[in-house]
């Protein structure tokens, strides 16, 4: 099962420092002169001369630091995860006096990411005020809101994304599978190969690649022909599932013993006539849509790679070709 996510970049590949910018009243981020950096501040607050007992004195500790940290794009602080104190005690003392100083600095919100080995600061972290973000095999993220009122950090990944493919052949025969692991209302079901795609992978490439994992069966992405959008799935988490068109390059199956007990070529007819696909609206409904696109009486989504000068990346867009003297779509 995977999510995709809906945060910064910066939170799982490199971290880089970058300009800061400071928020208007309509909340819209616009840059302003750069800061100095995070070694400057922590030089300086070493520096710093504090009054006690009527005389001034350097009391900067190495537990009475600035954790390592750089400035993201939104006014917030991203703390350096490879350069933390092992100690908790240092950490604890480290941690309180940063925010301190980025709450006087008026920065944003913190992002605290703690490698699995270093799990015993989270309860520290919590202390002091971070909540739990999300979670990954390999770390924490934990998240802290400094100024007064709503967060306005992005919220945890909300949907997981699924797969199906929808395979036949030229003698209308569609590559149907029975799950080894369903519920009981959908045992001796024959159904279209499903899965979830997995990190940084494509709607297309997933697909193909499930309905190959599952069946040992070659294909080529044609379109997406419907999706499905449903709210409080797994976990509570919100679910999209594309239905897939895919042209079969091979016929013979082998299947994959892990999850599925059974699979074969099934005629389109058969497959229809199933009494749970014929009593449920949302199965009958995509099986319509995909006899419709056979019958070239409906246009699904081919896959576009483009370019964004926005971020720079090559992106996959979806969308129809149709040639408008017949009505009937190009495709690829």
């Amino acid at each position: 099962m995977i999510s995709f996510l809906l945060f910064p970049s910066f939170l799982f590949s490199g971290i880089s420092p970058k300009a800061s910018f400071s928020s208007t009243p309509n909340n819209t981020y616009v840059p302003k002169k750069a800061l100095s950096s995070v070694d400057q501040e922590k030089l300086g607050a070493r520096n710093l001369l504090y009054q006690i007992n009527g005389t001034n004195s350097s009391l900067f500790s190495s537990n009475m630091r600035i954790l390592d940290a750089f400035d993201d794009e939104y006014g917030g602080v991203i703390v350096d995860s490879e350069r933390l104190p092992a100690n908790p005690n240092v950490f604890t003392s480290m941690l309180r006096f940063s925010v301190s100083h980025w709450k006087a600095k008026e920065k944003k919100g913190i992002w605290l990411k703690l490698p699995v080995e270093k799990s015993d600061l989270v309860p520290v972290a919590v202390k002091v005020g971070f909540e739990y973000h999300h979670a990954e095999r390999g770390y924490v993220m934990l998240t802290y809101w400094l100024p007064e009122g709503r967060s306005m950090l992005p919220s945890n990944a909300s949907h997981q994304v699924g797969v199906g493919g929808f395979v036949i052949n030229d003698k209308s025969e569609v590559l149907v599978v029975q799950e080894k692991y369903c519920a009981p209302a959908f045992v001796g079901l024959w159904k279209i190969p499903t899965g979830f795609i997995v990190e940084s992978e494509e709607i297309f490439t997933g697909a193909v690649r499930e309905v190959k994992e599952e069946t040992g069966i070659d294909t080529e992405f044609l379109e997406v022909v419907a999706f499905r959008h449903v709210h409080n799935v797994a976990f509570e988490k919100s679910d999209l599932f594309f239905i897939c068109m895919l042209k079969p390059l091979s016929t013979q199956i082998m299947v994959d013993d892990h999850e599925i007990q059974a699979a074969k070529w099934m005629p389109l007819v058969e497959f229809v006539q199933q009494p749970l696909i014929q009593e449920d609206c949302m199965f009958k409904k995509v099986i319509d849509i995909c006899i419709a696109r056979l019958g070239r009486r409906y246009c699904g989504l081919s896959v576009h790679q483009l370019a964004s000068r926005f971020d720079g990346k090559i992106s996959s867009l979806y969308y129809n070709v149709v040639d408008s003297k017949n009505i009937y779509c190009i495709g690829n």
